[in-house]
């Protein structure tokens, strides 16, 4: 039973109880969010080391992914083991494993074993991979070996799992007379389209979709149903495909839903700022207020190198309008496979971004850190400072390269520091201060 179905009986379960705790909320709340749909809590059985539980929804703080995984040129599973460890020590809620290179499965099951947050796949990669290398073409697969890897990784214990099943042959005639800049930049969603227009068949994941959720029940898996086409760049927001998929999507919710099925969206992607609000309602409103988990969105395409910027720039905003998940995006985004410090600075950003919205959607305690931070400013307390910021390691690093003058500020003002104690209304107690 999942815990959404349990949800539904009033029964409060442990980790309801867990992630309320977390969350400084009444486990009622995350109940009836569960019951609801707008909440939902990645937590497979089968993941034995999962202690650090996140909840996903609305009035919950904004979570963070981070992504992981090997390419086809660079196969290093060691590697992107040290990735999961930085991005969870980093304050990831969340890793994904984005693995097309080597051997996927042990690479999955390597990272499970010691992993304390949820861990989600796209079961897609490991079926188009292994039809290309066990039969020779991505063509070669089937709606078979499909359900089969989706209930492999379900069996090792996957948490959440993007799910591209909205792609259908209505929505690639759609596509066609869009006229695109880039016509589809999700992997999962290429693999399946040009299946597709080969087999002349529909989308496996949505002719199967029953069957999926069949397995979702059973290892009580958090459907993430992606976004196949996402827009890629600022020219192709917020277009036809890209609408109609998200009805797709909520026709699938409310199917997911009925089975007792967890369910969140994923969102774009590459969005102007005055269309991210846009989108966040828009998701909210055609998907049932499932927990909307967005890429970025990035809000310009040309920061190369600064894509982590952009990215959490559109994340705050999303954030703040309502969105519950945000994707990191690092600054080797369309550029190279990120390494371990490129992960350690997207979560950091993200989790900037994450926070900022927090404030502007008034989660509890949220401002509460920002005040604290102020109240050590204002006493010049450097330790406390260093230990309240999001990255003490990089605050810390900058106090030691230049120390600051502990008595009278940092080497910005010196002596002329504004927060030095002050008299009545201004007056200073410093003779020397305007010397």
């Amino acid at each position: 039973m999942t815990l959404k179905a349990k949800a539904k009986i009033n029964n409060i379960t442990e980790e309801m109880e867990k992630v309320a705790e977390s969350e400084n909320v009444l486990p009622a709340s995350i109940r009836q969010g569960l019951m609801d749909g707008t909440i939902v809590i990645p937590h497979n059985p089968n993941h034995k080391k999962l202690t650090r539980l996140c909840g996903v929804g609305k009035g919950l703080r904004t979570k963070v992914n981070a992504n992981v995984g090997t390419s086809p040129n660079i196969i290093n599973p060691q590697e992107e083991l040290n990735k999961v460890k930085c991005a969870v020590a980093s304050g990831a809620d969340a890793v994904m494993d984005l693995s097309i290179g080597g051997d996927i499965t042990t690479i999955r099951r390597q990272i499970l074993k010691d992993l304390e947050v949820p861990l989600g796949t796209v079961p897609i990669y490991q079926a188009a991979i292994g039809a290309a290398t066990t039969k020779g073409s991505i063509m070669e697969m089937t709606a078979e070996s499909i359900l089969k890897v989706i209930e492999e990784q379900a069996k090792d214990g996957v948490d959440f799992m993007t799910i591209h099943a909205g792609v259908t042959q209505q929505i690639i005639e759609r596509l066609k007379s869009q006229e695109r800049i880039m016509e589809v930049v999700s992997r999962g969603g290429s693999f399946l389209i040009e299946w597709m227009l080969f087999h002349q068949q529909e989308n496996p994941l949505y002719q199967h979709f029953d069957a999926i959720l069949d397995i979702a029940y059973e290892y009580d898996v958090v459907l993430s149903l992606g976004d196949g086409l996402r827009p890629g760049c600022l020219k192709d927001a917020t277009d036809r495909p890209q609408i109609q998929e998200l009805i797709i999507l909520g026709e699938l919710t409310k199917r997911a839903f009925e089975k007792d099925v967890q369910v969140m969206i994923e969102g774009p992607g590459h969005v102007p700022l005055n269309q991210i609000k846009a989108n966040v309602l828009l998701e909210k409103r055609l998907c049932y207020e499932a927990p909307f988990y967005v890429l970025g969105p990035l809000v310009t395409d040309v920061a190369p190198g600064y894509d982590h910027i952009a990215g959490a720039i559109g994340g705050a905003i999303a954030g703040a309008a309502g969105a519950d998940f945000l994707c990191y995006v690092t600054s080797s985004e369309h550029l190279r496979l990120p390494t371990v410090e490129d992960v350690r600075e997207g979560v950091i950003v993200s989790r900037i971004a994450a926070h900022a919205a927090d404030i502007a959607k008034g989660i509890p305690a949220a401002l509460d850190w920002d005040t604290r931070m102020a109240k050590a400013r204002k006493a010049l307390d450097w330790q406390a400072q260093i230990e309240l910021a999001i990255d003490p390691k990089k605050a810390g690093e900058y106090l030691k390269e230049v120390p600051p003058l502990f008595s009278e500020g940092c080497t910005m003002c010196g002596k002329y520091c504004a927060m030095k104690e002050k008299g009545f209304k201004g007056a200073s107690k410093d003779k020397q201060f305007l010397s």
